[in-house]
């Protein structure tokens, strides 16, 4: 939607959008070279001919050249840097600097941060987007209690949160001219709140810093805080689950205010995309020549691998695949989308939502340790309904009302 004339100017570009693209496009060169030269060694050790340091570097003369490739790739991207850093805010436009970003330039962004947000933050890329906690638009600050009351607003005792999907953002949760936000927070006379987050890193990693920022807003609330409900979409609810979950391990207040959990087409038990495309890898790692070349499928983010199988526990635990059953005295309640007509086992196993098994959305498992169990009449599948389109289907936005509304007990673990 373009800018009315009285808006303030939105950004499509920052300037420090160069630098940071200028980084990815140093480590992009220096990903090709390394799988140019993997592909290059591995013919040379069918001949019999001695690797470098590395398995896939090449040695002799031949990896001196590659050497020298890579370090003039890696001169030339330090160099261009530190002029990009010197030049760049002589270039900043004072009348725009406080102009909010574009909803395309978000959306770029948050797709950017989904497929390799976690490669942006380990390089300290401008582009990584760092955990944000919003109201109307507006960031919350979580470090002054008065800064934080400011932003808020008139509030109720009743703190609405919605967590968004993979490669999203919180704006997006308005979908074909409607948002669940509005709806549920007029429904249910509750402050809503959106979650902006990283989607590329852990998921047990964002888990963890959300509870640690709930802790930090209930301490903020203006006047005591009563009950949260958490409405996650895709691997919003999984963020949701592990930050209960971690909420708990730290002896945090909140988690015990939680009364309502809702899942949209939530991957409870993983999404066979990320499995197809770990098959990619292991097919491409079945030959020699091919090996190297599954560095690309690798590309994928934290996050993306962690949709494989569901994983939301913390490394920390031990073991981060162990199964993490529904929280205990929340009400819980899922709904899962078939672009088919009707029930039947090859839409619920191959097609579901386009994206999300029908059988994991609900939380099934063959193994019965996995398996998630909600309480009767709190699962509901909406047939005709791909992924995306849970976000505007009037069926499902008069659900929530019913569910949240009628306020049913929490579900078994």
């Amino acid at each position: 939607m373009a800018d009315s004339p009285r808006d303030p100017p939105r950004r499509h570009l920052r300037t420090a959008d160069l630098r940071a693209a200028a980084q990815l496009a140093t480590q992009a060169t220096l990903g090709v070279i390394g799988i140019t030269e993997g592909v290059h060694q591995a013919v040379r050790r069918r001949i019999g001919l001695a690797a470098g340091d590395a398995p896939e570097r090449t040695g002799g003369l031949t990896g001196r050249v590659y050497g020298a490739i890579r370090g003039t790739a890696h001169g030339l991207g330090v160099g261009l840097d530190a002029v990009l850093q010197a030049v760049l805010p002589l270039l900043d436009d004072p009348a725009r600097a406080g102009a909010e970003d574009s909803p395309a330039r978000e959306a770029v962004v948050a797709a950017l941060n989904g497929v390799l947000g976690d490669r942006l933050a380990a390089m300290g890329n401008a582009l990584a987007q760092p955990m944000e906690m919003r109201r109307a638009e507006r960031v919350l600050p979580l470090g002054r209690a008065d800064r934080f009351q400011e932003a808020l607003g008139a509030c109720s005792p009743h703190l609405l949160l919605m967590v968004h999907g993979l490669c999203m953002n919180d704006t997006q949760w308005r979908r074909n001219g409607h948002d669940h936000t509005d709806a549920l927070a007029e429904a249910l006379q509750a402050t809503p709140v959106r979650l902006r987050y990283n989607s590329g890193l852990r998921i047990a990693a964002n888990g963890r810093e959300l509870a640690q920022r709930l802790e930090r807003l209930v301490k903020y609330w203006p006047g005591p805080l009563q009950s949260i409900t958490i409405v996650g979409h895709s691997m919003g609810g999984l963020l949701a689950r592990s930050a209960v979950h971690e909420g708990r391990r730290a002896s945090h207040r909140w988690p015990a205010l939680v009364k309502h959990l809702v899942f949209l087409g939530t991957p409870h038990h993983g999404a066979p995309l990320e499995r197809a495309g770990h098959g990619a890898d292991l097919l491409l790692a079945s030959s020699p020549y091919s090996a190297p070349l599954a560095r690309l499928g690798r590309l994928r983010s934290a996050g993306i691998t962690d949709l494989r199988h569901g994983h939301l526990r913390h490394p920390d635990e031990g073991r981060p695949d162990a199964p993490l059953p529904l929280p205990a005295g929340v009400a819980c309640f899922g709904v899962a989308a078939c672009l088919a007509p009707r029930r039947g086992l090859l839409a619920e196993r191959l097609v579901g939502d386009g994206l999300v098994p029908l059988r994991s959305a609900l939380g099934e498992h063959d193994d019965p340790a996995r398996r998630l169990v909600f309480a009767r009449g709190s699962l509901r599948v909406v047939h005709r309904t791909g992924h995306l389109d849970l976000l505007s289907s009037p069926v499902v936005a008069e659900q929530l009302k019913q569910w949240l509304s009628a306020a049913p007990p929490a579900s078994a673990s």
